[in-house]
């Protein structure tokens, strides 16, 4: 049962020093119990009272991590059922997939595939990040599952009925920490026992509720804390299903047993290719912590990991960059000045489309807490009177030659008391839409302006 915030605050040492970043005990003791704050911040907490916080305010959703040691993946550790309650923790993994009806070619292509594709997205580099290596056969699961170690940077996932086989190949991994995935009811024990024997991850797959809650159960027992629930379905319905009421138990009702973080497998879904990616993007709006693709088209991929990345920020933390002068295609003191805000979207699209132009430009990006043109500027914080001051003390007069100021169109009424801020500055009204600064930059630089 998860206490409430006077039961925290009774065992709290109830100083108000406020070292843990609130004003007073009973303040963090109610962010500690509505899941907002993290226990590790009161440095005064005696051991046997830490430990019993710990465990009652252990997330919902445990932590599992697998993969190298030095860049594991994480998953779990949630505590809401929905984003803006909080935020989801960790983005899902993406896993390719290899098994025994995939020729020696096509894991080839599958290695340089991996290898090589990567999305740049709004500041961070979007990549699958594992791989299920599954097989019966001892030598295959092995040879693979090196081979993704050596060709790659995924982690491994090993997938298989047979505890021998998962064994040897565990055995070849050290140091990569594969996650087991092949433990059901039936066989459960020696699987298990790999898991325990080499302190790794382990996936436990039940057709229901009850097989995987007595499967974390017995997990647990195990001093197995590093779970992943595989509920076997068959269609999108039971998998949607499956997940909510995985997901309620975990967060509603705090049942450790079902605790665990998700893997999903749309691909085994029926439907075509196109199909199982709109299954895969429900699925990972729905809790999903790793999804296994059979399709590595990057037309079906980077929207995957687009969905991810959007619903795994902090709603609460708007997605941002740093304020100040960017120089974009090597510009000279007669190149254009143009201005956005810190919103991470906003100056990538900006960014973007200014390098599409090929006109040499320089970006001003003022900090309005990573929020968009208009929405900072209904706000009052993209106005005359706080652009003018940071236009000054970004030190851009000193790099060009023509003091002209491109603002975005969509603010356009602002220019004549911009231009009463700026003295001596040219206020120019620039494209509404992002698509169309390479046209407005060519016009201008055609016409010599």
């Amino acid at each position: 049962m998860a206490l409430s915030g006077l039961q925290i605050f009774k065992v709290l040492p109830k100083t108000n020093c406020k070292d843990c970043g609130y004003a007073t005990c009973m303040a963090f003791a109610l962010q500690l119990a509505a899941g907002k704050a993290e226990l590790g911040a009161c440095p005064h907490l005696a051991p046997e009272v830490a430990a019993t916080l710990a465990e009652v305010s252990a997330p919902a959703v445990r932590r599992v991590e697998f993969g190298p040691a030095s860049a594991p993946l994480v998953i779990g550790e949630d505590t809401v059922l929905y984003r803006h309650e909080k935020r989801f923790e960790h983005k899902p993994v993406l896993a390719a997939r290899l098994d025994d009806s995939t020729s020696d070619a096509d894991v080839g292509r599958v290695m340089r595939t991996l290898r090589d594709q990567s999305f740049e997205r709004v500041g961070d580099v979007l990549r699958i990040g594992a791989v299920v290596v599954a097989s019966c056969d001892a030598a295959t699961l092995a040879e693979r599952s090196r081979r993704v170690v050596e060709d790659t940077a995924c982690a491994v996932i090993l997938q298989s009925d047979d505890a021998a086989a998962l064994r040897a190949a565990a055995e070849g991994l050290s140091g990569h920490r594969p996650l087991l995935w092949g433990a059901a009811r039936d066989g459960f024990e020696a699987i298990a026992e790999i898991a325990v024997d080499h302190a790794l991850p382990l996936v436990v797959k039940g057709s229901s509720l009850d097989v995987l809650a007595e499967l974390g159960r017995r997990c647990l027992g195990m001093g197995l804390a590093q779970v992943v629930l595989d509920p076997l379905v068959a269609t999108l319905r039971d998998a949607l299903t499956a997940q909510v009421l995985l997901r309620r138990a975990a967060v509603r009702d705090r049942d450790k047993n079902l605790g665990f973080p998700i893997i999903a497998s749309p691909y085994l879904l029926p439907g075509g290719a196109l199909l199982k990616t709109v299954f895969a993007a429900v699925l990972i709006a729905k809790y999903a912590g790793i999804v296994v693709v059979d399709d590595l088209d990057p037309g079906h991929v980077l929207p995957l990991l687009a969905l991810s990345q959007g619903l795994y920020t902090d709603p609460q933390r708007p997605m941002m960059v740093d304020e100040g002068l960017y120089p974009i295609g090597d510009p000279g003191p007669a190149s254009p000045v143009l201005l956005t805000t810190n919103f991470s979207l906003t100056y990538y699209t900006v960014a973007g489309e200014i390098e599409n132009s090929k006109v040499p430009a320089w970006l001003l990006v003022m900090d309005v807490e990573g929020q968009s043109v208009l929405t900072a500027w209904a706000a009052g914080k993209f106005v005359p009177e706080a652009i003018g001051p940071f236009v000054t003390r970004s030190g851009v007069a000193e790099r060009v030659s023509r003091k002209q100021l491109i603002i975005p169109g969509y603010v356009a009424n602002i220019r004549n008391e911009l231009e009463e801020e700026l003295d001596g500055w040219e206020v120019v009204v620039g494209a509404r839409e992002a698509a169309d600064i390479p046209r407005f930059l060519k016009t201008r630089a055609e016409a010599g302006r």
